[in-house]
């Protein structure tokens, strides 16, 4: 195997164990920045996200708050008052990144 290519797969390697690129894939996709920005605001509850959502749908926006919580960004609460809802909330771990988001936001 040549040098090139040795330094071509380690440099691979090294990306895809970037710190930086498995943060921004937690957050990639249509509709996660979007749900994360709103997060920092309120509590979110499905309906409403639903209106508040440009393009947004059902199955899109449950696979994306499931995503969500299954990396600890946010914390699924089912409200049993009358009438029962479920509320999202960011988790510690969901804070802590609200400075990075806000500069990823500043640089657009």
């Amino acid at each position: 195997m040549s040098q090139k290519n040795m330094t071509n797969q380690n440099s691979a390697e090294n990306a895809e164990i970037c710190p930086a690129q498995k943060l921004l894939k937690m957050l990639s996709g249509k509709l996660k920045p979007e749900i994360f920005s709103l997060a920092i605001k309120s509590t979110l509850r499905f309906s409403s996200l639903l209106r508040e959502i440009k393009g947004a749908n059902k199955q899109s926006l449950s696979i994306a708050l499931k995503e969500m919580e299954e990396i600890e960004l946010l914390e699924r609460v089912v409200v049993k008052l009358k009438p029962l809802h479920i509320e999202y909330y960011l988790t510690e771990k969901g804070k802590s990144l609200i400075p990075v988001f806000q500069q990823l936001e500043g640089l657009v």
